[in-house]
């Protein structure tokens, strides 16, 4: 679907609540309006209902997924399993593209970095963290605050003992005006059970992506093991392959990632002049790996993964740029600001909107140092795997030295299981693919800081960008995890005898990656966390807590019907059907249909529900989301939104923001009539 941001704002805009109303809120469990649901849509959501959702509902890495076996069968996305299924992939083992089924439950393939949380219980330390900040100036307040949540974390964990494999993080709520400490029960052994065929699970490819009508069978099944056999968990949602009814009430339950619609103007201005160099180095970064997949069928299996992942970046930015540009959008949150200051009555040197945009000018002029050294820009942007492993190893042993609170966050006794399943995981390093981002890195480096640069000369004195990508990658051993492990082990003084090129590269960085970060810590993040405090104290004072937190990667639940919406005045239904995905089918990328898929159609339904849209309120993070019906049923499967719920980071329109979800039926049709997958169809119920 096409859209214009400038119109649609100035047609949504006006209706704009600063509370939430319509489908729009991602609730947390411990305050969920059923009252107002009932009234809404006239079911009933109890706590047990809730309770049974909550322990049913597993976060994994960036994604959601649901349980829905007692044996412990995870639903998820395709595109949620693809670093899975990327890791586990070959030269002469392609799974992307040719999907995998396990024969049976000895056949199930281990995930070698992913991780299963469910959410146990939660804790409200708001008080705490309020007494240990009190009296003290913003920047002793930001080093206090966050010693105490590390300490609260390390409590939490030691509380549970050795026998309770209990995972205690903290959580930001409100800006600061509320912490809790949320308590995973964690699984480190994942297994993948069932992935489809790329082309079928990404039908359409990126001209598809965030548009509907969809016909994407982008669904997973993944098993959590525990001591070496399936877990046994007794939360779990049965499906109902019908599926739901257009209008009716559903669920979504998963972890949002991201959601800044709480940030003041000032705030929104800062992301409005950051976008457009992220959009300009993604973007040449996926021009590098479109030419290097030209070079033939292994290089291109090499770059798929990272170029599915920042195709998708690249347009989530692009609308949400598109947003920020659009006056309407930027007067109306002027005028919710200038009502909620009003309101609070704060002038002066306690204004804390006006401590915000003082914090902002500081980060606008350290946004570039910032971003090309502590954010990695300048050495692959984070998609320099042999870089990144460096940075940990360079980092986690001098920060392992130190007290637990006295650590980076990323570093803490609580974060050190995940950081060390991440280093030391035996995955594939491609040389080709490293020298792609390392060298763009680099090159953008240069440019940007400056060929003057103190940095920049030590770096590259005497060779160009390109020359020392080439002789930091090829001279690295970091692919090997045998060496990593051997550094990690030896702590910070193996790390500081090592040669290896990425690592002194990463050592010679880390002194000015932590001061500009250091600088922001105390005169961006400390100003703007105090007055946010100041600010959520105003809100909660004005509307208490019928305003929702903006999403947190944390659980959130959400309710929406079954609709389609008008978009330039035609109806777009809410469902799509297999026929239509024959229809479009071309034989080439990326509408290619997979053979099996085409050797079964003489025998498929061609009126079987494929996709379905909802008004559900999501964004990223709720990929794998189960889509719940009022009586604790699984009725689809979240993977995508429309076009306009990009901008969803910022707003919810309840006339156009739509969520996008694979049907029940369609994985019911998969399993049983394409991929002869009985044994798992006789583990979801079905006979």
């Amino acid at each position: 679907m096409t859209h214009s941001p400038t119109r649609l704002l100035v047609r949504v805009l006006a209706a704009l609540p600063l509370i939430a109303v319509a489908d729009e809120g991602m609730w947390t469990v411990d305050n969920f309006p059923g009252a107002a649901i009932r009234q809404k849509h006239g079911v009933e959501i109890t706590p047990q209902w809730l309770e049974q959702v909550r322990l049913s509902t597993v976060r994994l890495a960036g994604c959601t997924a649901s349980f829905v076996s007692p044996d412990g069968m995870l639903l998820t996305n395709h595109h949620c399993v693809r670093g899975c299924l990327a890791q586990l992939s070959s030269k002469d083992r392609d799974l992307l593209r040719s999907g995998f089924l396990a024969g049976s439950r000895e056949q199930e393939l281990r995930c070698p970095t992913q991780n299963a949380d469910i959410l146990m219980e939660i804790e409200d330390v708001t008080a705490k963290v309020a007494a240990a900040t009190a009296g003290k100036d913003d920047t002793v307040a930001g080093e206090v605050r966050k010693k105490t949540l590390t300490q609260l974390e390390q409590a939490c964990e030691q509380a549970a003992g050795q026998s309770d494999p209990r995972r205690c993080e903290s959580v930001k709520l409100y800006q600061g005006g509320q912490y809790f400490l949320y308590k995973y029960r964690r699984f480190d052994d994942v297994r993948l059970v069932f992935a489809p065929e790329q082309d079928i699970a990404a039908f359409g490819g990126d001209p598809d992506n965030f548009q509907f009508p969809r016909w994407c069978l982008d669904m997973s099944l993944l098993r959590v093991y525990d001591g070496g056999k399936p877990v046994n968990w007794p939360h779990h949602l049965p499906i109902h392959w019908r599926g739901p009814a257009e209008n009716e009430p559903v669920f979504v339950a998963g972890h949002p990632g991201t959601t800044e619609r709480l940030l003041t103007v000032a705030q929104l201005d800062s992301q409005r002049a950051a976008l457009p160099l992220e959009l300009l180095w993604s973007s040449e970064l996926r021009g590098r790996y479109i030419e290097f997949a030209e070079g033939g069928p292994e290089n291109a299996r090499i770059v798929s993964d990272r170029l599915q992942g920042l195709e998708n970046g690249i347009k989530v930015r692009r609308v949400q740029l598109d947003a920020l540009l659009a006056g309407p959008l930027i007067e109306q949150k002027r005028q919710l600001e200038a009502g909620l200051r009003a309101r609070a009555g704060l002038a002066g040197p306690q204004d804390p909107w006006e401590q915000i945009a003082r914090a902002e000018q500081v980060n606008e002029r350290i946004r570039i140092p910032y971003g090309f050294l502590e954010g990695r820009g300048g050495f692959g942007g984070g998609y320099s795997s042999l870089y990144n492993y460096a940075l940990t190893l360079v980092r986690g042993t001098a920060e392992k030295a130190k007290p637990n609170d006295g650590r980076l966050r990323e570093y803490t006794d609580a974060a050190l299981p995940l950081v060390e399943r991440r280093l030391l995981a035996e995955v594939p390093v491609y040389p080709a693919r490293e020298k792609i981002a390392m060298s763009l890195g680099l090159m953008r480096l240069r440019e940007y800081l400056g060929p003057d640069d103190p940095l920049v000369v030590k770096l590259m004195r005497a060779q160009s960008p390109e020359a020392l990508a080439d002789s930091v990658v090829a001279g690295s051993r970091l692919g090997d995890a045998a060496y990593r492990k051997q550094l990690w082990e030896g702590g910070a003084a193996a790390v500081a005898a090592s040669q290896d090129p990425m690592i002194r590269l990463a050592a010679a960085v880390d002194p000015d990656a932590r001061a500009v970060r250091k600088r922001y810590e105390d005169e961006v993040e400390s100003p703007v966390d105090a007055a946010a405090e100041r600010i959520a104290a105003a809100r909660f004072a004005a509307y208490g807590t019928s305003v929702y937190p903006d999403a947190t990667f944390t659980l959130r639940i959400n309710d929406g019907t079954v609709q389609g919406w008008l978009e330039d005045g035609r109806a777009v239904p809410p469902f799509t059907h297999l026929g239509r995905a024959y229809e479009r089918a071309t034989g080439a990328e990326p509408f290619k249909m997979p053979e099996r898929w085409l050797q079964a159609k003489p025998r498929l339904d061609p009126k079987t529900p494929f996709n379905l849209s909802t008004n559900n309120d999501i964004v990223g993070g709720n990929s794998g989301s189960p889509l719940i019906n009022a009586r604790g049923e699984l009725v689809g499967l979240i993977f995508d939104g429309n076009i306009h719920s990009i901008s969803g980071t910022y707003w919810f329109d309840a006339a156009q923001n739509r969520s996008v979800a694979v049907h029940p039926a369609i994985i019911k049709t998969a399993l049983t009539e394409v991929y002869d997958a009985g044994w798992i169809a006789r583990e979801l119920g079905l006979k």
